[in-house]
């Protein structure tokens, strides 16, 4: 699974803010202005400009017999607008008409020009930018149409000069033109961010998935090779028991085999463990094992009361690595099961390569003429649809392949384990070589 990536520290969540939540003032200043919106900045600037560059305006224009001078209510007209715009990210529409309507009323009032329209400049910006096109194209026409050609026919002025007219209407282009492009912009950011978003969503997702399907693997592996050498080092230690007074040299090869079975056990273990800690960058994914190996199960499966006898075609040669890992595991299975519970004399493994027209497969037969399914002794008996972690990892492998498997009791006795598994087929298994750990002792 790939590293996850660290986050850089969030400024608002420092500060016990959501970060789920939008700020309504923006992100949060650099230093050394940390803890200041930037909206507040920006309307104190907004302000400081529009209220004294009106002031500035109506001192030169004083003694003009065309102005209103400058009164209380000139005053608040003028700093009503650049507050509104400390919440113009949460309410952009409201700003926008709030900042509107003064400016409209200062205009039709007849007091002095000057930039009385910059808080005005600002909310129609923060709207457009929003997406709210409509209310913001439509203030832009209706402050145009007043406040270039309504408010100079109510003073008394007329018509404006053409030149002016188009100068403004051209500044008016210009700002619509600008917050679109911002527009567009952010809008396409935000969704690069979100298909970002869900990428790495997904690939978390897919990481997980693989994880999950690798610690099946393992998990499967050490069920198969810790059950089957557990079971067989119990069965030679009772037949060694059993045979130790009246048939030593018996018992001695039976508890020699215990010892390589329990040899063998601690190398494949030391394999699966190996894996886990992620020891050597150029080792196996999963433990490896395959048909060259059966040769040493089968031998290792024998006991004094039950012979195991491989059968191999001459057309079954060394396959892909994971038909070989999952034909040798459904052996080690079935086989181990017929030593513990089958009370027989003799196990038969067959290997035999079926051609069919949609393709090769391998079938693989495990056969023992022992007491079949009597009750409670094999798992899922009967057809293979029943519990049981080995029938399951069985039946698992053989699927991972696009194959199949049946098993059940055979009608002239025993039990019999089926396996039909593609040459074509892979589930990500290693390819079939020699793990270095796999017969270390």
């Amino acid at each position: 699974m790939n590293a996850s990536t660290r986050l850089a520290p969030d400024p608002g969540r420092d500060r016990g803010h959501d970060p789920g939540r939008t700020r309504l003032f923006g992100p949060p200043l650099p230093p050394p202005f940390v803890g200041i919106p930037r909206d507040a900045v920006l309307a104190f600037v907004v302000g400081v400009l529009q209220i004294g560059g009106m002031i500035a305006a109506s001192h030169n224009q004083r003694g003009r017999d065309d102005v209103r001078g400058m009164d209380v209510l000139a005053y608040v007209l003028i700093a009503l607008g650049p507050p509104m715009l400390l919440v113009r990210r949460g309410y952009p529409v409201q700003v926008l008409v709030g900042t509107l309507l003064p400016t409209v009323a200062y205009t039709l009032r007849d007091y002095p020009p000057g930039p009385v329209f910059l808080a005005l400049i600002v909310a129609l910006f923060t709207a457009l930018t929003a997406g709210h096109r409509a209310v913001s194209y439509g203030v832009l026409v209706v402050g145009y149409a007043v406040m270039g050609w309504l408010g100079p026919l109510a003073r008394g002025e007329g018509l404006p000069s053409a030149g002016w007219a188009g100068g403004v209407a051209a500044w008016l282009l210009v700002l619509a033109a600008f917050s679109e492009v911002v527009r567009v912009r952010r809008a396409y950011v935000a969704a690069e961010r979100r298909r970002a978003a869900e990428e790495k969503a997904a690939r978390e997702e897919a990481d997980r998935a693989r994880a999950g399907e690798e610690r099946l693997r393992i998990a499967r592996e050490l069920h198969d090779v810790l059950a089957h050498h557990i079971s067989l080092m119990n069965v030679q230690a009772s037949v060694g028991l059993e045979l130790m007074d009246a048939h030593p040299d018996q018992a001695r090869t039976a508890l020699t085999a215990v010892k390589q079975a329990s040899r063998e056990a601690l190398g494949e273990l030391r394999g699966v463990l190996a894996i886990l800690k992620g020891e050597g960058e150029s080792a196996p994914r999963t433990p490896t094992a395959g048909l060259a190996d059966l040769d040493e199960l089968v031998a290792r499966a024998s006991t004094a009361h039950l012979a195991v006898r491989l059968e191999r075609a001459d057309d079954v040669g060394n396959l892909p690595g994971p038909v070989g890992l999952a034909a040798y595991r459904i052996v080690q299975e079935a086989v181990t099961n017929a030593v513990r519970h089958s009370g027989g004399s003799t196990v038969v493994v067959r290997l035999g390569i079926e051609h069919a027209a949609d393709g090769d497969a391998l079938r693989v037969t495990i056969e023992d003429d022992g007491r079949g399914a009597s009750v409670g002794a094999r798992p899922g008996a009967g057809g293979g649809t029943g519990g049981g972690h080995g029938l399951r990892n069985m039946r698992e492998r053989a699927s991972a392949l696009g194959g199949t498997l049946a098993t059940g009791p055979r009608a002239e006795g025993g039990y019999h384990v089926v396996a039909v598994l593609p040459l074509g087929g892979q589930d990500g298994g290693a390819p079939e070589a020699a793990s270095p750990e796999r017969h270390s002792a």
